[in-house]
């Protein structure tokens, strides 16, 4: 057979929002499937969805990092639930192969770091066995943090191993947020389920309702039209605004700078009122719904919204600008928790923390819908808890601008929904949705009578966590309070 001929059988081309019938994708042995993953992964394929199913079949989706290319293969359960670990070779796949063993006991022999995820069974797994990683070196100690933090946050225990102030290590334990959600989406109706994606992450709820209406609307073979994916859009964008104003606010607190503090968490406050203005909720719950949203954008809304956004842009660059040229605010934040270009390479880490450090990956460019098509993003390359922050700052303008722009030429939208009431049968989908954290992503497959056979969802704090144990080594222990709020990530997002 021809090479070409036979590794084009290998995967079939799969894009965001367009449905395709589960019996055409290959179906590969154990060891074909793993060369398709080690090959597609040296070519910097990032895996977007790796998991088992009720069907004994693990299923893999692969996108380039530009967006043009995505494959989806599968394999069966493997013969003794075991197989040669993809880790080694291509870490990217290492938080994935540990979801796959915690959920299906599928062990990836070989893998460096085979621990539980989310104790998503504790009579297999219980947080209190967790084996943390130890030292016995008389020279380190180790310090504990968590899981109760102070301040009203989720838990998450962080277990530190130091060398007087400087950390050597830092390992991550959670799970304590699970709460089963994945599941929760097969019960009753599946069209029917936008509270519930609107509450996996409660500072994402317009990232995950956005995910979540696109599968929806994908496997009932709704369209929606260009002015209802324009208001969905400002949604989205406006909750990135306001999540990265209260990020600047908190890094700026963090490290004493009063004004920084106050003053950009009095803007994300007009941001989340005027989402109260237009559907009710400072969060956006409710805006969305499956076949379009429940709330549209009328002449004195937009006129208003334009007022309250051109204060905000300018207020935001008078702050910025005094923020980011403070010589104290340098000094705490230049080359503090850096994430190398490398390692984020290897370990696929994905939105903020991946443009931070030089990676231009956004799903907003990679998969783009209407109004994006034209969109450009924002790259830094150090790395650092400057970058991150100053990258928040930099979007938040041309998430502004975007806005600004849509109102101008956005005509008076009414409310309007096409409520879906079937899902295609025989079919797997998944939607894309670039988050204020980083690109999230939602998967259905559809039985022979349209019914959910899985739901899958990845935030991308799924990915990042690594990425803040990566940045604390060598850095002083009292750094890790401005580190770990310069990624900010979502416990409930990643334990579900």
């Amino acid at each position: 057979m021809d090479e070409d001929m036979a590794d084009c059988r290998s995967s079939v081309e799969f894009s965001p929002g367009i449905p395709i019938i589960t019996d055409d994708i290959p179906i590969l042995s154990t060891v074909e499937f793993i060369e398709k993953c080690l090959s597609l992964a040296a070519l910097s394929y990032l895996p977007l969805v790796y998991c088992g199913s009720r069907e004994r079949l693990i299923l893999c989706i692969m996108g380039s990092r530009d967006g043009k290319d995505t494959a989806v293969f599968s394999t069966p359960f493997p013969e003794g639930h075991s197989y040669a670990s993809l880790t080694p070779l291509a870490p990217v796949f290492h938080i994935f192969e540990r979801e796959l063993w915690e959920e299906w006991q599928i062990v990836s022999t070989g893998h460096p770091w085979l621990k539980p995820l989310r104790y998503s069974d504790p009579d297999r797994h219980a947080i209190k066995d967790y084996p943390f990683f130890s030292s016995a070196s008389p020279e380190l100690h180790e310090v504990a943090v968590g899981p109760v933090h102070a301040g009203v946050i989720e838990p998450g225990h962080f277990r530190f191993i130091c060398d007087g102030e400087t950390v050597h290590h830092l390992e991550i334990q959670l799970g304590y947020q699970h709460r089963g959600v994945m599941e929760l989406f097969l019960e009753g109706d599946i069209c029917a389920r936008m509270q519930l994606a609107e509450q996996i992450a409660g500072d994402s709820v317009i990232g995950h309702g956005m995910a979540y209406v696109r599968l929806i609307e994908a496997l009932s073979g709704i369209t929606v039209t260009d002015p209802v994916h324009r208001v969905r859009a400002i949604a989205l964008e406006l909750e990135r605004i306001a999540m990265h104003l209260a990020d600047l606010s908190a890094l700026a607190g963090d490290i004493a700078y009063l004004s920084g503090l106050n003053f950009f968490a009095a803007l994300r406050t007009n941001v989340i009122n005027l989402c109260l203005q237009f559907c009710g909720s400072r969060y956006g719950k409710g805006w969305l719904c499956p076949g379009g949203i429940n709330f549209g954008i009328d002449a004195e809304h937009n006129s208003y919204a334009v007022n309250v956004l051109r204060k905000v842009r300018c207020q935001v660059m008078y702050c910025g600008d005094a923020m980011f040229n403070n010589g104290g605010v340098d000094s705490r934040f230049d080359s503090t928790g850096i994430v190398k270009k490398a390692d984020a390479l290897s370990l696929g880490f994905r939105g903020m923390v991946a443009r931070s450090c030089g990676i231009s990956r956004d799903a907003r460019a990679a998969y783009p819908f209407c109004p994006y098509q034209d969109f450009e993003p924002i790259c830094l390359e150090s790395g650092d808890v400057y970058d991150r922050a100053y990258l928040r700052y930099q979007e938040v303008l041309a998430s502004l601008e975007m806005i600004l722009n849509w109102l101008s030429t956005l005509p008076e939208v009414a409310p309007q929904c096409i409520s879906p009431t079937q899902l295609l049968p025989n079919r797997t989908a998944y939607s894309i949705v670039e988050g204020w954290r980083g690109e999230i992503v939602h998967a259905l497959r559809t039985d022979a009578d349209g019914r959910p056979v899985f739901y899958r969802i990845y935030d991308p704090s799924f990915h990042n966590w690594t990425a803040l144990a990566l940045s604390v080594r060598g850095n002083g222990v009292s750094d890790f309070p401005v580190c770990n709020k310069s990624f900010n990530l979502s416990y409930c997002g990643h334990d579900l």
